[in-house]
């Protein structure tokens, strides 16, 4: 309710100017809950204050730090208002307003225990030994480091392989008939792993030494190949900085089925709908 009063402030704020008011400090507080407004007796807090600045800030351009200050008072005085209203207007005693009142405190509730009983318990070193588990069991991958050139026909291809043969330099013959983006770096690609190429090259790639070219041309849907493999080694694993985000989402996920399951372990789960309960059963076998 807040974030959709905040959004409708920031909108009107964008067509009407506000004169920058004066904040007055209680020197018996402290610096964060110094009261800067009150409205009809209740007050509103730096810290409120500041919260609802950092919120806004970004929607509002360049907009300088006082006037955007102003913005934020502007907005919270208004809630403020509307609020007193509401309750006035017996708002707060709907079951309409009971019930979302009843949902925003279970949500937050569950935002609060995951944060406690979840994210708090994953530490650097617990995902830095995951990281070091995964690369241990992960495949080997290797990579190839080649040169191509690239031609239209086959007979082409054949005339540059005969090149070769008789001592031309590789990466000289690329950059004068190749066809490929390559052509300017001597038709260097690089070092790439399996599935980055399409598989008639990938696969005569991965099967010369370095050193070795293709003695016949290698066709593909962009042409006939000349291949040349300059190394190979196996793919360097990803950095544990470049992956903790994805790491961390997996921790998190874990451990959540793990609580989840023991906290469904002591409570009795009815679901009425026999259809319900089977499509229940097999969304959490997946989990």
């Amino acid at each position: 309710m807040q974030k959709r009063h905040l959004a409708a402030a920031a909108l009107l704020a964008t067509t009407v100017s506000f004169a920058v008011p004066s904040f007055a400090q209680d020197s018996g507080s402290s610096a964060n809950d110094a009261v800067v407004a009150t409205v009809d007796g209740a007050p509103i807090t730096q810290s409120e204050l500041q919260t609802t600045l950092d919120q806004f800030k970004g929607q509002f351009g360049q907009m300088p730090e006082e006037q955007l200050r102003a913005v934020a008072l502007s907005s919270l005085i208004d809630m403020k208002v509307i609020t007193d209203a509401a309750e006035k207007e017996g708002l707060d005693k709907t079951e309409a307003f009971k019930t979302r009142m009843d949902q925003l405190r279970q949500e937050e509730l569950y935002n609060a225990f995951f944060d406690q009983k979840i994210n708090a318990e994953i530490t650097p070193e617990m995902l830095k030994a995951r990281y070091d588990e995964e690369i241990a069991n992960a495949p080997k991958q290797e990579e190839v480091h080649a040169r191509h050139i690239l031609v239209d026909t086959e007979d082409e291809a054949k005339k540059i392989i005969a090149e070769l043969d008789n001592g031309a330099d590789f990466a000289e013959l690329a950059k004068e008939h190749s066809t490929g983006p390559s052509a300017d770096n001597g038709g260097d690609l690089g070092y790439f792993s399996k599935g980055q190429m399409v598989p008639e090259f990938e696969e005569v790639a991965f099967s010369l030494n370095p050193g070795e070219y293709t003695e016949t041309p290698v066709q593909t849907q962009f042409g006939y190949h000349v291949i040349e493999v300059e190394d190979t080694r196996e793919k360097t694993p990803i950095p544990f900085e470049q992956i903790e985000p994805q790491l961390r989402q997996l921790v998190a996920s874990e451990k959540y089925n793990e609580v989840v399951s023991q906290l469904k372990a002591g409570d009795k789960i009815v679901i009425e709908d026999k259809d319900l309960q089977q499509a229940y059963d097999a969304v959490n076998k997946m989990q």
